[in-house]
């Protein structure tokens, strides 16, 4: 078995069939492909139509939300790939999307891990899926805007690194979980994914990991994913039209964003910077976190 998809699933029901129905699409690679749908607890049919539609699939239905991270790891302990693909429900990816990528990743071992040019249905890319690690400088220069203002600038926009080439294959320090292949040797000797964290941040983690392991990430953007973003959470504009979860959902998501932050930077880089700047920056996760669930609990 050369792929192991893992899709994590929370009341995307119409989303997540897109999703499925692209994945048996699409040209498997040529040692074969399985799907593992973890479903964390959906109250809208998802589970149901999984087992009614795609009896092929492997289905983990949770009786309770797990979280991102908790759910990968269900799904990646019973995936029998020599790579592991952790998939949105909220993509639709395309014919070229899954053979292609484990074809590269097989003849550069050196890779870690491996995303594609995720798109928006507007046809904007996905900034998220291309980014730097959320230093004190990075994270500075993004939030202040100052960033935007130098757009070519290695030194001040580091947070997305606009700078690079979006047409070329090229290493790159942070991948989304969206679409996020690895070899599921790798997967084994990391532990899996943090479950410290519940939604958002993860994948940061995630990715520093890889890094410290001695892997490349890598970007390529030979091949496009649609991308609906943020379905789940209701967090995100990009799919408001599409998804609107309850409030109760928007606010503990917001939380958990906030709570991720928090996570990363007590984790990795509270002991590589001053105190005051640690203070300073914990004190301005909480007030963004602030701003954030309040915006939620009022909408």
């Amino acid at each position: 078995m050369d792929l192991s998809v893992i899709v994590v699933s929370y009341n995307t029901r119409q989303l997540l069939d897109d999703c499925l129905a692209s994945l048996y699409a699409a040209i498997s690679p040529v040692g074969g492909l399985e799907v593992i749908v973890v479903d964390n607890a959906s109250t809208d049919g998802s589970a149901e139509m999984v087992a009614g539609k795609y009896p092929q699939a492997v289905l983990i239905a949770s009786r309770e939300n797990l979280g991102f991270s908790a759910a990968n790891n269900r799904g990646s302990a019973v995936a029998r790939g020599e790579f592991l693909l952790f998939l949105n429900s909220d993509t639709v990816v395309s014919r070229d999307a899954l053979a292609e990528p484990v074809d590269y990743m097989r003849q550069n071992p050196e890779v870690g891990a491996l995303t594609v040019r995720l798109v928006y249905p507007n046809g904007e890319r996905d900034p998220d899926n291309h980014r730097g690690f959320p230093t004190p400088y990075n994270a500075f220069f993004h939030f202040t805007g100052l960033s935007r203002l130098f757009p070519n600038s290695p030194k001040l926009n580091g947070y997305f690194r606009n700078y690079e080439d979006f047409s070329k294959v090229h290493p790159v320090p942070v991948i989304a979980g969206s679409y996020m292949m690895m070899p599921r040797s790798l997967d084994r000797q990391l532990g899996g994914w943090d479950e410290t964290y519940f939604f958002y941040g993860e994948d940061i983690d995630y990715c520093y990991r890889i890094h410290e392991a001695g892997y490349q990430i890598i970007y390529y953007p030979l091949v496009e994913v649609l991308h609906y973003k943020g379905a789940s959470s209701g967090l995100r504009k990009e799919s408001a039209d599409i998804a609107r979860p309850p409030k109760e959902t928007r606010v503990r998501v917001a939380r958990e964003s906030v709570r991720a932050m928090e996570v990363f930077y007590q984790k990795f880089y509270e002991d590589k910077y001053p105190r005051l700047l640690t203070a300073l920056v914990l004190t301005g996760i909480r007030l963004r976190g602030w701003v954030r669930i309040m915006k939620h609990k009022l909408t």
